[in-house]
């Protein structure tokens, strides 16, 4: 909690020098360049990613105190913002992998990580392999010596909550020389910091539970050795993904209250799943913390709460889903999870819309599955809400 409060100060800080009159608040730096009295010395700041600031695609104050923040909370060694989760993500697998590589990739993920490793497959000729995630056995099997280039997981995956076996499947990867990358958007540092289980990269959508107030778009990825930081950072720098200030300010704010809201959410999100368990509309409920959830053992050990985000699977298919999510009237329709207000999706329609019948069952999403990013309100007037959206369809059951 402490951490979370006292962002890591900025070097560069004209504040910095000064024993007193600094600023409680993190500054704006919202500036896109910045001026130097020496051509040696702008030559020498463009030099690498840890130097003076000259441009902000390539660094800001603002930005780095952000960085310092992220990097300090998981355990890293550096951190790289970026202006969203997606950018973040392609920034690491554009820069780490070539043609001809080999991926293995947890079965259910994020529909738009789907997306860019299917683009990257075509383009490149990248292949990519799926595991369940729960089994090293199995991991060590889709491995190829030689080939095998990068490990892609997610903390919970979106959206069956499916919570890998983080310590085994990255000591398996790590014995074989292969990157490992984490999405640790849904758990964020307070339920889990990957890289204590030896992830080598940790990949963040800031906008989730990091901000926290649906009011910011933004991304991370935080880096376990200066190597990996190097590689990303310059290939990020390229592809121009860099963090706004404002953005990124907000996202320091955000942050601030991190703690105090994860606990909410996981207590909100305790409560609603139990209950839906035991609605007759209702086929199955996915959320880590409920008694048989697949990945219940696992949970207890990786992750220090059961989260914020659930889903549940609907009696009636595709239409049911559709039509419960137009239903509620508390919770919101609407994409993205992770801030204070409730939000409820149809993931076939929506974030895994680009995924055929076959691919959605192999990922464990139903068409009839219905999201859950469970925010903060009171308990029972979001299952007041969400109960009512249910009970109209009980007579088409």
């Amino acid at each position: 909690m402490t951490r979370v409060v006292h962002a890591p100060e900025d070097p560069a800080s004209q504040h910095q020098e000064r024993a007193e009159g600094r600023p409680l608040s993190v500054p704006i730096h919202q500036s896109s360049a910045f001026a130097f009295d020496s051509a040696d010395a702008l030559a020498e700041a463009m030099a690498g990613p840890d130097r003076a600031y000259v441009y902000t695609r390539r660094g800001n104050p603002t930005v780095r105190t952000l960085e310092r923040l992220l990097s300090c909370l998981e355990g890293g060694h550096a951190a790289l913002a970026t202006a969203s989760g997606m950018g973040a993500m392609s920034a690491v697998l554009l820069a780490l992998l070539r043609p001809g590589d080999h991926v293995v990739a947890q079965r259910c993920l994020y529909g738009g990580t789907h997306s860019v490793l299917a683009d990257l497959a075509e383009r490149y000729g990248i292949d990519v392999d799926r595991v369940e995630g729960d089994d090293a056995a199995e991991l060590s099997a889709a491995l190829r010596p030689g080939t095998t280039r990068l490990l892609l997981l997610e903390t919970i995956a979106n959206p069956t909550c499916q919570v890998p076996d983080l310590p085994a499947l990255l000591a398996t990867a790590r014995a074989a020389g292969v990157v490992s990358v984490v999405d640790n958007s849904l758990a964020s540092p307070v339920l889990c910091r990957p890289i204590e289980h030896g992830a080598d990269i940790v990949v963040h959508s800031t906008t989730k539970y990091l901000g926290g107030h649906s009011d910011v778009l933004g991304g991370a990825a935080v880096f376990a050795a200066p190597e990996l930081y190097g590689t990303v950072w310059t290939r990020a720098v390229e592809l121009g993904a860099a963090a706004d200030p404002f953005a990124a300010w907000l996202t320091v704010r955000g942050i601030q209250t991190l703690p105090l809201r994860m606990r909410q959410h996981c207590a909100n999100a305790e409560l609603i799943a139990g209950r839906l368990a035991a609605h007759p509309r209702v086929r199955r409920v996915f959320w880590p913390g409920l008694p048989g959830h697949p990945s219940r053992a696992v949970a207890e050990r990786v992750l220090e709460g059961g989260g914020g985000m659930l889903a549940f699977e609907l009696a009636g298919g595709r239409t049911a889903g559709r039509e419960f999510v137009e239903r509620v009237r508390v919770a919101r329709l609407a994409l993205s999870l992770g801030g204070v207000e409730t939000l409820v999706t149809h993931p076939a329609s929506t974030s895994h819309r680009e995924l055929d019948e076959g691919e959605l069952s192999a990922a464990g999403v139903s068409v009839g599955l219905v999201r859950v990013g469970v925010g903060i309100e009171h308990p029972e007037d979001l299952w007041k809400d969400l109960e009512q959206a249910l009970d109209q369809g009980l007579d088409r059951s």
